[in-house]
């Protein structure tokens, strides 16, 4: 028997959903105070799958897909798989009309495997090998966005037929986020820094080789950026080094790809990006450089990853204890952590955390969410409120954590990744099964 049944009144008390900042939009509790999500309650998910276990909501990612295109109609939005490259995803944001970039090998396979037409993929990254860059032309990828001079030398000697390129520039924006992060700046690893010597000779290199064509420029200027002004400044600045290139070499460049890095709010009140501003902004900005150099409008591509997948996502952890430490800390440590969570040990993410099972209707503490991995700095989320009652065996629900969870996702401690399991429309299916003891003793060839 549950509080809802010895007091039925409680039930008009309770919200009817989630703070939409950081939730999907169908996520609501039920009659028995559960939270579902997709039409599933997430205790149900646990007791099915187990825990640390991700959760999806399809619905979620698609109205994501349907959010760009309509507040970009005329660009082409490019969906980032590093965020969350799985073949479902890959098939749901092809489905809605995105193209999609991927950064390895592996992720070419993966959206290959999906269906995803190989001229709508971009292949990026800033160390591609010999054999990645063999694999993209011989797949036949669309574009293939040009990080360094080697590059351009192992391309003319793979390209059988004209290959299309984006040179990738550093525009020199700091928007002042975390370090690792920051990729718009001029002195990183990312590209060339726009206006260079070494970003003129690029552009010289890949004009002489007959199999490449330079179709535009690429740049991208961090993650979580929430202002869209830093992307207007981005396009002023990409518009007049396509103006320098159409003054030096007499050929006008059609495509600018303004990367992403769009803000998503992972805790009640962060600031995230307002697509329609930055429709605006990015618009204005294209005016108005365009007919200060007397240059055609370039088409506009994007890449959003995070903004298309982080809110989708839901992970469920059972808490395996609680301890109070006199003076102190009140520790809840769960069944999962740092191996499915490196954000918070990377960038010093902050997530909120709520009770999955039951609606509490009573006092709460300040707890420390802590992870089961044998390190001081596994913590998944800290002073957040969880019930004062708490007990063993209940389910946690973390939000906002569809992206760059799975993708960062290790094995450390000998502990199998989580699953990945998909809601929709009341239903549940498993995309990706959790990694076994089994599985990771398959990858040894002996003593």
């Amino acid at each position: 028997m549950t509080l809802l049944d010895i007091f039925p009144s409680l039930k008009t008390g309770m919200p009817s959903r989630l703070d939409p900042a950081v939730w999907p939009q169908d996520t609501h509790y039920d009659g028995d105070g559960r939270i579902t999500l997709g039409g599933v309650a997430l205790a149900d998910i646990a007791d099915q799958y187990g825990t640390a276990t991700y959760v999806l909501d399809e619905d979620e990612v698609r109205a994501r897909c349907r959010a760009y295109r309509k507040a970009f109609p005329e660009a082409e939005i490019i969906y980032a798989g590093k965020a969350l490259m799985i073949r479902a995803v890959a098939e749901w944001v092809t489905q809605e009309g995105l193209s999609v970039d991927v950064c390895s090998a592996g992720e070419l396979a993966i959206a290959l495997a999906a269906g995803v037409d190989p001229q709508r993929i971009v292949m990026h990254g800033n160390g591609k090998s010999f054999d990645e860059l063999e694999t993209a032309v011989k797949a036949g990828v669309g574009r293939i966005v040009v990080d360094s001079l080697t590059e351009i030398t192992l391309l003319s000697a793979l390209a059988t037929k004209p290959q299309k390129v984006l040179l990738r520039l550093s525009p020199g924006i700091d928007v002042h986020g975390h370090p690792a992060v920051k990729t718009g700046v001029l002195d990183q690893k990312f590209g060339f820094p726009i206006g260079s010597d070494t970003a003129a000779e690029a552009v010289e290199r890949i004009l002489r080789q007959s199999n490449l064509r330079l179709v535009g420029f690429h740049c991208h200027l961090g993650s979580q950026i929430h202002d869209p002004d830093h992307y207007g400044e981005a396009v002023r600045r990409m518009v007049a080094e396509m103006a320098h290139v159409r003054q030096d070499h007499g050929i006008i460049l059609t495509e600018l790809d303004l990367g992403g890095g769009h803000a998503v709010a992972y805790r009640a009140g962060d600031a995230e990006m307002n697509l329609s501003e930055l429709a605006d902004i990015i618009d204005d900005a294209l005016d108005a450089a365009c007919a200060r150099h007397h240059f055609p409008r370039p088409a506009i591509a994007m890449e959003p990853g995070r903004a298309i997948v982080a809110r989708a996502g839901v992970t469920l952890y059972r808490v395996l204890s609680i301890k109070h430490v006199a003076d102190g800390h009140s520790y809840v440590t769960v069944d999962g952590g740092m191996g499915d969570n490196a954000r918070v040990a990377l960038y010093g993410a902050r997530y909120h955390v709520v009770v999955a099972n039951r609606h509490p209707c009573g006092p709460q503490m300040t707890a420390t969410v802590a992870g089961r991995y044998c390190e001081a700095g596994d913590v998944l989320a800290v002073d957040v409120q969880l019930p004062a009652d708490l007990r063993p065996g209940e389910v946690l629900a973390m939000p906002c954590t569809g992206a760059y969870h799975h993708s960062l996702a290790s094995a450390y401690n000998s502990v199998g990744r989580p699953p990945i399991i998909a809601v929709r429309d009341g239903r549940c299916r498993e995309l990706i099964r959790r990694e076994t003891v089994e599985d990771l003793l398959a990858r040894e060839v002996g003593c």
